[in-house]
């Protein structure tokens, strides 16, 4: 699988932006994952301060984990797609500047913890809703992704309600409920605009990007440990050759 068809990093002004493409449903598999970790890691290894903004193409912001790779291997692939995850999770919260999610359509199951594992969230007003799927698909929740929503979404009945309830939440009643911080009216473009907006914003103010990263960990610490095996650091550079 080509990373480069999965999605278009791009950017502007002193925003960065990671698109995932098509009109697919952005299911989370090992690949994919990969890819956009791989974004994620281009990003940070840019100099000065800046912002990364992450949205998607099509329909489905992201539909979850791509529960038809899963189903068509051996037991350990769920294990393996987690672990995947938490890697990215691990390097949303260790990257050295402010992130926003642009949820432009559906965020499910491990697409709606993809969406809050940003500083901010801008949702789309008129369509997409944001769902914790596993309930209803039968799929226990692996302990990291229990914390992410325990940190993300503080109070208890909302998070019941996404995580035991299987409710869809509208951007309305999301941002109502103090879970998105902004529910944006029109398409996909102005969703995107607006967290480009604020993402450049919050890159004006020019904070060190090391310190804005051990906020974040210091912030949501429960998290951080649960996470953090799994990935979150540059690459080592590689030795030379003696």
């Amino acid at each position: 699988m080509d990373p480069g068809n999965l999605f278009i990093l791009e950017k502007r002004g002193r925003v960065h932006n990671i698109t995932l493409t098509g009109a697919g449903e952005h299911r989370l598999n090992p690949a994919i994952l990969s890819a956009i970790r791989s974004a994620v890691a281009a990003v940070r290894a840019f100099p000065g301060a800046g912002a990364l903004v992450m949205a998607a193409e099509g329909k489905f912001f992201c539909n979850g984990y791509d529960l038809a790779w899963v189903r068509a291997g051996p037991p350990d692939r769920i294990s393996a797609v987690r672990a995947a995850f938490a890697g990215l999770v691990a390097d949303l919260l260790a990257l050295p500047m402010p992130t926003v999610a642009a949820v432009t359509g559906h965020a499910a199951g491990s697409g709606c913890a993809l969406a809050l594992a940003h500083d901010s969230v801008v949702m789309r007003a008129s369509r997409g809703f944001l769902y914790t799927s596993e309930v209803d698909a039968g799929i226990k929740i692996a302990g990291f992704f229990a914390e992410l929503l325990r940190e993300k979404v503080p109070d208890a009945v909302a998070r019941r309600d996404l995580l035991l309830r299987g409710d869809k939440m509208t951007a309305a009643e999301a941002l109502r409920r103090g879970i998105v911080d902004a529910a944006v009216d029109g398409g996909v473009d102005d969703v995107v605009a607006a967290a480009v907006a604020m993402a450049e914003e919050l890159a004006a103010r020019g904070w060190d990007g090391e310190v804005v990263a051990e906020i974040r960990k210091a912030a949501w610490p429960a998290l951080w440990s649960k996470v953090k095996d799994y990935g979150g650091e540059p690459p080592a550079p590689a030795r030379p050759r003696l």
